[in-house]
Order: structure tokens, then C-alpha cells, then sequence
């Protein structure tokens, strides 16, 4: 269930702040993403795979922790950012 190496690196990518950046609240924010929608697909499929929908729960509490921080610090990015991953704010 766990993202590609290369899939991990294009979403560092393109949401890193600066050069070498892996752990800024966006790149968090859209690498849960990223993890969220394919565990939704996974379980679209797998109904009763309840270990797994526990994590998902997880992590979107984490995301939505996080976008609470983003918003709350810099509102600019936070609203480029949803509108970027296409997530309800």
C-alpha cells in the first residue's frame, strides 16, 4: 500500500519549498494525500479490511491536523495548496 519510491519523489518534488526540502508541512500534507487516495481505492474494493481503514482515519486526522497548522500560520499556501490537491478545506 505504501507509495513508489519514484511517486514519493515527484510529490517531494513539486511541493518542496526549496531544494532538499522533504519535511515542510505541504510536502507532508500532499504525501498524505497521495496516501489517502490510494488506500480509498484499496478499500473500495476490500470492505472488511478494518486494520486498514483504521489507519486511514489516522491519517486523515494527521492531514487535517496539518492543514489546521498551514492555515493557521500562512493562509496563502494553505489555499493554494488545497486548491492544488483538489482537498475540502
Amino acid at each position: 500500500m505504501a507509495l513508489t519510491a519514484v511517486a514519493t519523489a515527484d510529490i517531494i518534488k513539486t511541493h518542496q519549498r526549496a531544494k532538499g526540502d522533504t519535511g515542510s508541512t505541504e510536502v507532508q500534507i500532499a504525501l498524505l494525500t497521495a496516501r489517502i487516495e490510494k488506500l480509498t481505492e484499496h478499500l473500495k474494493t476490500n470492505t472488511h479490511d478494518f486494520h486498514t481503514r483504521y489507519g486511514l482515519t489516522n491519517m486523515v486526522s494527521q492531514r487535517r491536523r496539518l492543514l489546521r497548522y498551514l492555515k493557521r500560520t500562512d493562509s496563502v499556501k494553505y489555499q493554494q495548496l488545497i486548491e492544488k490537491l483538489e482537498v475540502r478545506g
